[in-house]
C-alpha cells in the first residue's frame, strides 16, 4: 500500500494507539463466575471419567467392522491422495525458515510446510485405517519420527512465551501453543487408531510418541499456569480468546488417550476446566464473538469439541450441553451469516467464511437447535456433499464416522431479519426474513480493545441482493507486525480505511478505553435503527465533544440512511468520511454517485474523492479480488456543530 501525503496526516496518533501488545490496552476479563466447575466439580470428575482402557470414541483400524461404516464412495479418493503422499518429497523445515518470523515478520514461509507435514501424515494414516494392508504403515512411521524430531511442535509466531522470546526454540523451556497442542492431539490419535501395528514396525514408535507427548505438553500442562492462554495466572487479568479452547481440546485428547495414570487424567480434565471458565467469563448473556465468526469454529466450536470428548468419555455422564451462554453461542454463527459465504467480518474476520458443516450440524444437535442443525445441513450441500479434510484428527473422525447424520440432516439457509447482540454492540438488519432480496446492513459499537480489534467502533457494511457493496476490508495475512506494539501501523486497522468519519486528520484510538456511549438499538416491521456516540472512540487531538451516529434501514422503501451530528470543541476543521467500495464508484453529479447496484447521496457540501486501492495481499485477493476503492466525502466544518447524510439505494 503506498504512503501518499494524506495518509501520513492519518498517521498522527497513530503511535500512540498502537499498543496492541500491551495488557493494559486490551479488555480485562470480567468477575470469574465458574460455570463449568460448579456444573461438574472435582470429586464428579473423579467418580464420572472412564480409564483409558474402556474408552472408545472410535473404531480403532483394526475393528474392520467398524471401519466398514464409512461410506464406501470415499474410500477410493483417500487411499488415492495416500498414493501420491508416498511418492511425494517429504518438506523439511530448516532453522534458516524458522528465524524469518524473527528476522522480517513472514509467517507463512515456514508455516506452509509444517503444515504440509501433518496433512501429508493424515492422509496416509486414514488411507491405512481404510485399506488396513500395511503398505501405508512405513510412511506413517517415517512421518511420525521425523515430527518427533522437531525442536518445537508448533510455530514460530508463537514462541514470544519462551523466555529467551521468539527465534529458535528452546527445547529445554518446552511452551504449549495451539499448534503444540494439535500436533500432540494428532499423535496421539494415531496411537489410538494403529497403535499396534506401528509396534509391528518397532516397538520405538509408541514409546516416542508417549515420550514426547509426556515431555511437551503434559507436563508443562500438569506444572505450569503461567502461559497466557490457561488463564490461571493470578497475575494476568485480561481476557482469553480462541486461544483457550482449541488449545485446550487438543491438550484433553493427548491426556485422555496417552496418560495411562486416571489420577492424572482427572487432574488434566479439572484443570482444562478452570481454564475455560476463564474463557467462558468472556462472553456476554447474548454468546456475541468478538472474534467474529471466522474464528467461530476455534472458539465455540473448540469448546464444544471439549464438552463432547469429556462427555464421551464419561460415559455420557459429564453434560453440559443445556448451559444458556452455550446455546446462545452456538446460534452466533448463523446470526452472524449475510448470504451464500458472506459473514458479517469486523476486526480481523475475513468476509468470506466456510464453518466446518460437521462442528455446526453437531454443535446443533448438542443444543436441540433445529435452526443450527439445518444450517449445518446447507453447509454440507453446499460443499457439494463431501468429507472435506482437516488437520484436526477429532473432527476427521467426526466426520467419517457421523457422515450419514449430516448427510440426511435437514438443509436451510439462515437468513435472518433482525439481530441485535448487546454484549458486542453489533446489530444486522435485512429487508426481509429469509431472503437475500433487498439491502441488509450490519454495525457495531462495542470498544478497540477486544479481541482481534481493529479501530472500527461505528463501522458498518451494506450488502444488496446478497452481495457486498460497502465493506469491511478484513485484514492481511498475519505477520510479526499484526500483534505487536505497531498494530495500528496497519492501514487495515485504522479507522481511516473504514467506514467512518476522520476529523481534523485524527483517527480512533486504540484500547478499551476508546469506546462508543449511548447505544441504543430498535426493529420493528418498518425499519430497524440502531445510533451510537462515538466521540470517546477518538483521540482527544480530534477535540470531540459529541458524534452521534444512526443508521437506519428502512424496510418499506429499502433504502438506508447514515446520518452523523457532531459538536466539536473549536472550529474550522477539516473532516472526511470514509466509505471502502466493493465496486469502481461514478460520481454522478453533485451529491450522487453510483456503487455498483446501490445510488448513494450525500450532501453537496462534501466533495467526493476516489481512490483505487490496489491489493497485493494474498488473503485480501482471496476476498476482494485485486482491487477495492476508497470514497473520500471531504468538507470543512466552519462552526463547531456539524450534520451530515448519506443515503443508499438500490438504482
Amino acid at each position: 500500500m503506498l504512503m501518499n501525503p494524506t495518509r501520513r496526516q492519518l498517521l498522527i496518533g497513530a503511535a500512540a494507539s498502537a499498543a496492541y501488545g500491551q495488557k493494559e490496552l486490551r479488555e480485562k476479563a470480567p468477575e470469574r463466575k465458574h460455570l463449568l466447575i460448579k456444573l461438574i466439580p472435582p470429586p464428579f470428575v473423579a467418580e464420572a471419567l472412564l480409564p483409558a482402557t474402556k474408552w472408545r470414541p472410535f473404531p480403532p483400524a483394526a475393528d474392520r467392522a467398524g471401519w466398514e461404516q464409512i461410506p464406501a464412495a470415499f474410500r477410493p479418493a483417500l487411499v488415492e491422495t495416500a498414493v501420491v503422499r508416498i511418492g511425494s518429497e517429504w518438506p523439511v523445515l530448516p532453522a534458516s525458515l524458522f528465524l524469518e518470523y524473527k528476522r522480517n515478520g513472514n509467517r507463512t514461509r515456514y508455516q506452509d510446510p509444517y503444515f504440509a507435514r501433518r496433512e501429508h501424515l493424515r492422509d496416509l494414516v486414514l488411507a491405512e485405517c481404510i485399506e488396513f494392508r500395511g503398505r501405508f504403515v512405513d510412511g506413517i512411521a517415517d512421518a511420525v519420527w521425523s515430527i518427533c524430531e522437531e525442536s518445537f511442535w508448533g510455530v514460530p509466531a508463537h514462541l514470544a512465551e519462551q523466555r529467551t522470546g521468539v527465534g529458535l526454540p528452546d527445547i529445554e523451556d518446552p511452551i504449549i501453543d495451539l499448534f503444540a497442542a494439535e500436533t500432540s492431539a494428532m499423535l496421539a490419535w494415531i496411537w489410538y487408531l494403529l497403535g499396534p501395528e506401528l509396534d509391528k514396525a518397532s516397538p520405538r514408535i509408541g514409546e516416542r510418541i508417549h515420550c514426547e507427548a509426556e515431555r511437551r505438553i503434559l507436563k508443562p500442562a500438569r506444572e505450569r499456569i503461567d502461559l497466557h492462554w490457561m488463564g490461571l495466572d493470578p497475575s494476568d487479568d485480561t481476557a482469553m480468546n480462541n486461544h483457550t479452547p482449541w488449545t485446550n481440546s487438543n491438550g484433553l485428547t493427548t491426556a485422555l488417550l496417552l496418560e495411562p495414570d486416571q489420577q492424572r487424567r482427572v487432574g488434566v480434565v479439572v484443570k482444562s476446566l478452570a481454564s475455560l471458565d476463564r474463557f467462558l467469563d468472556v462472553y456476554k448473556d447474548d454468546g456475541g464473538c468478538d472474534e467474529g465468526p471466522g474464528y467461530w469454529s476455534e472458539a465455540a466450536g473448540a469448546l464444544m469439541d471439549c464438552l463432547e470428548t469429556l462427555h464421551s468419555a464419561s460415559g455420557g455422564r459429564i453434560d453440559v450441553f443445556d448451559m444458556p451462554l452455550l446455546r446462545k453461542w452456538g446460534r452466533y454463527i448463523l446470526r452472524a451469516h449475510v448470504a451464500g459465504d458472506f459473514f458479517i467480518n469486523f476486526a480481523d474476520a475475513a468476509p468470506r467464511v466456510r464453518p466446518p458443516a460437521d462442528v455446526v450440524y453437531r454443535y446443533g444437535k448438542r443444543i436441540g437447535d433445529k435452526d443450527l442443525q439445518a444450517m449445518g445441513g446447507w453447509l454440507f450441500h453446499r460443499g457439494s456433499g463431501s468429507v472435506p479434510l482437516t488437520r484436526n484428527m477429532g473432527r476427521q473422525l467426526q466426520q467419517l464416522f457421523h457422515y450419514d447424520d449430516l448427510a440426511h440432516a435437514p438443509v436451510k439457509e439462515p437468513l435472518l431479519r433482525d439481530v441485535w447482540l448487546p454484549g458486542i454492540q453489533v446489530m444486522t438488519a435485512r429487508r426481509r426474513e429469509g431472503s437475500t432480496d433487498g439491502l441488509y446492513v450490519a454495525a457495531q459499537g462495542g470498544n478497540n480493545g477486544e479481541s482481534h480489534n481493529h479501530n472500527d467502533v461505528g463501522n458498518f457494511i451494506v450488502y444488496a441482493d446478497g452481495k457486498p457493496v460497502i465493506v469491511d476490508i478484513g485484514v492481511e495475512n498475519y505477520t510479526s507486525k499484526t500483534f505487536s506494539s505497531r498494530r495500528y501501523e496497519i492501514w487495515t486497522m485504522q479507522s481511516a480505511w473504514h467506514n467512518l468519519p476522520t476529523i481534523g486528520g485524527v483517527m480512533q484510538g486504540g484500547g478499551p478505553g476508546y469506546r462508543a456511549t449511548g447505544v441504543q438499538y430498535r426493529a420493528g416491521d418498518e425499519a430497524a435503527e440502531f445510533s451510537l456516540n462515538l466521540a470517546s472512540a477518538y483521540l482527544p487531538e480530534a477535540g470531540i465533544r459529541s458524534w452521534l451516529r444512526t443508521i437506519r434501514l428502512d424496510r418499506r422503501a429499502d433504502e438506508l440512511t447514515i446520518e452523523d451530528r457532531s459538536e466539536l470543541a473549536a472550529a474550522d476543521k477539516e473532516v472526511f468520511f470514509t466509505l471502502m467500495a466493493a465496486y469502481r464508484p461514478d460520481v454522478r453529479g453533485a451529491g450522487a454517485l453510483t456503487v455498483g447496484p446501490l445510488a448513494l447521496l450525500y450532501d453537496s457540501t462534501l466533495q467526493p474523492v476516489i481512490e483505487d486501492v490496489a491489493l497485493t495481499d494474498s488473503k485480501l485477493r482471496a476476498s476482494w479480488g485485486d482491487r477495492l476503492w476508497r470514497i473520500r466525502l471531504a468538507g470543512r466544518m466552519t462552526g463547531a456543530k456539524g450534520a451530515w447524510s448519506i443515503r443508499l439505494h438500490k438504482t
